[in-house]
């Protein structure tokens, strides 16, 4: 019984509108009550009872309402949708085309239903040779005349066949609408996923980055003594497993088939090229800033970042250079003064290529003497930003 219960008293009020209007069209194609009652009662009363069962199941199984209102379809072959002539192939002038009854519309409803909420294909197919069974009994026991055949197939085509299948191709639709919303929904979850990964990657790493730099340089500071050397070389490593770390939970976040992420780079309110220098520096890493007159490229700040970033993890201590100039900008490193404790390969250069395509510039990046450079050549400032 709780299958057969429905969700809201909207369904309710509908179902009881269309049983009240099948029950009326049941009764007026039978016999007068007043006039017939034994008729009535033989007739009209037993069909009443199966148009009830059809609309108490038929919400939930459709088909299973079709079978039920098979005595009440187009099988009278007296009205139809349209007459047509056919005295050139068969002895009646007057062929029924698509014969239809009072109860014909409510049996097209459940046929679409069906087509519309049943996947499966075996038990309509069964369903419809039950109904072309019923429709062939009832040409044969009428003589079997031509006239008869085509009323009964275009009976079965247009009453059974064609709102079956426009329920088919309704569900089709839906289904491919509905795959469309979880694709997009999928790929603003990836989006997300990347931009939170670049964010983390721009700005944990990056602070990361001068705190494994600034811990390197208490290391090698003198007076210090050797407890003092010892925890701060365990900073450094700590510095360095952080990065490591963040490192595999940006793996996790950003699928290796999405395109890089181009999220702002998070920083300080209001923080340009020249205050990132400092800060850098002030956190102990040896940098030199040459910067040209004139308007600085749109993502300078987003290059020069990367190159401090990845020269505090691979080259600690490390002399660093950036000279940035209206369509260049150049971040590089000398040796590093002790062993590198970050492993290569992440994502920050990945990203960072393809917003400078994006932007329409060139970036490369390799060794250079014996040291690493990462060279940018930009459009000028001023530009519109290509992620906008």
């Amino acid at each position: 019984m709780k299958r057969l219960r429905r969700d809201s008293p909207r369904q309710v009020v509908y179902d009881l509108l269309l049983w009240a209007g099948l029950c009326v069209f049941v009764a007026a194609m039978g016999p007068d009550p007043f006039k017939d009652p034994a008729g009535f009662g033989l007739v009209t009363v037993p069909r009443i009872g199966l148009a009830t069962v059809a609309v108490l199941v038929g919400r939930r199984w459709p088909m299973a309402a079709l079978v039920l209102l098979l005595p009440m379809g187009p099988w009278q072959f007296s009205e139809g949708f349209a007459t047509v002539d056919l005295s050139w192939l068969l002895p009646r002038r007057n062929v029924k085309i698509l014969p239809l009854l009072a109860t014909s519309p409510f049996i097209m409803w459940y046929a679409y239903l069906t087509g519309r909420r049943l996947a499966a294909i075996m038990p309509a197919l069964v369903a419809f040779c039950l109904i072309a069974l019923v429709g062939v009994t009832v040409v044969l026991s009428r003589g079997g005349d031509l006239a008869l055949w085509v009323s009964m197939v275009t009976a079965l085509v247009g009453t059974y066949l064609v709102p079956y299948l426009l329920g088919v191709l309704r569900r089709k639709l839906l289904q491919q609408r509905r795959q469309a919303r979880l694709s997009a929904e999928a790929q603003a979850r990836l989006r997300e996923r990347a931009r939170i990964a670049r964010d983390m990657h721009d700005s944990l790493g990056h602070d990361l980055a001068l705190i494994a730099v600034r811990a390197a340089g208490l290391e090698l500071a003198p007076g210090l003594a050797a407890a003092q050397v010892k925890a701060a070389g365990e900073l450094r490593l700590a510095a360095a497993d952080a990065t490591e770390r963040l490192r595999q939970i940006i793996g996790l976040l950003r699928e290796d088939a999405d395109a890089a992420p181009l999220s702002p780079v998070l920083s300080p309110a209001g923080e340009d090229v020249s205050e990132l220098v400092r800060r850098a520096a002030d956190s102990g890493l040896p940098i030199t800033l040459d910067l040209a007159p004139g308007p600085v490229p749109a993502l300078a700040r987003a290059v020069v970042q990367e190159g401090l970033t990845n020269a505090a993890k691979h080259a600690p201590g490390a002399t660093v250079e950036v000279l940035i100039s209206e369509r260049r900008v150049r971040v590089r490193n000398g040796p590093p003064r002790s062993r590198p404790t970050a492993r290569p390969g992440g994502l920050g250069l990945a990203g960072l290529r393809e917003r400078v395509r994006l932007a329409g510039g060139l970036l490369t990046a390799g060794p250079a003497g014996d040291g690493f450079e990462l060279a940018v050549t930009l459009p000028p400032a001023g530009e519109e930003d290509p992620r906008t």
